[in-house]
Parts: C-alpha cells; structure tokens; sequence
C-alpha cells in the first residue's frame, strides 16, 4: 500500500507542476490567436506610390506561405530586376543630361554643325 500511495503523490504532484507550467505559458504566450484575415485584394508587401527604384526591389518581402514560391528564386528575380532597374535608371540619367546639354544651346561634345545654337554652314566655318 506505501507504493501506491507515494506513485499517487507523484502523480498527483506532476499533474500541479504541469498545470502551473501550462497557466504560466498561457499567460506569457496568450491563447493562440490568429490575426484576422486581410480583406481580399490587400497584400502586406508595400512599394512606393511613386517611382520604384533598385533599392524598393531589393527591401521588397514576400508574405510566407507553406505552399508557395521558393524564396531563394523569388529572391534571386527581385535582385536581378533590381539591377536592371539601376541601369535603366543610370542610362535615362544619362540621356536627360544629353538632352538638357543640347537644349541649352552649348556645342555638343562631338564634332557637328551646332554652336551656340545656330547651325552654321561651310562658309561660316
């Protein structure tokens, strides 16, 4: 009878060890409530309004999913166009001085016919 007797406190005393155990994580952790579901259409992944830059796509995240895309392809897509991006971005760069060069009236870099905006011809050279 003494070793059913101390089997039982045992138990009994891994019982309130595991309920205390359980409240405290309750409390700690809550319930286990999930947020509730975004509307239909919304998304958590943000851009800017405006214009969209190299560094937009590369902060850019994806929302996790268990059946989804690879992240490491979604990644290697959002830093491959991001680069594009900066090129695209480097070359208008460039053109708009171009332009803005030759609609101030200078004489463009190359040899042509244009200084200070008027063109000349053979003799006035």
């Amino acid at each position: 009878m003494g070793q059913v007797g101390t089997a039982l406190i045992y138990l009994l005393v891994v019982a309130a060890v595991g309920a205390a155990l359980f409240g405290l994580a309750s409390l700690v952790f809550g319930r286990g409530e999930e947020l509730a579901p975004l509307p239909p259409g919304a998304t958590p992944t943000r851009l800017p309004a405006g214009v969209i830059g190299g560094d937009d796509l590369r902060a850019l995240r994806f929302q996790q999913a268990v059946r989804g895309y690879r992240m490491d392809e979604v990644d290697w897509v959002l830093a491959r166009l991001a680069e594009e991006l900066d090129r695209a971005d480097a070359q208008r760069n460039g053109l708009e001085a171009r332009v803005a060069e030759l609609e101030s009236g200078r004489r463009p870099s190359h040899a042509g016919g244009y200084q200070d905006g008027a063109l000349r011809t053979e003799g006035e050279r």
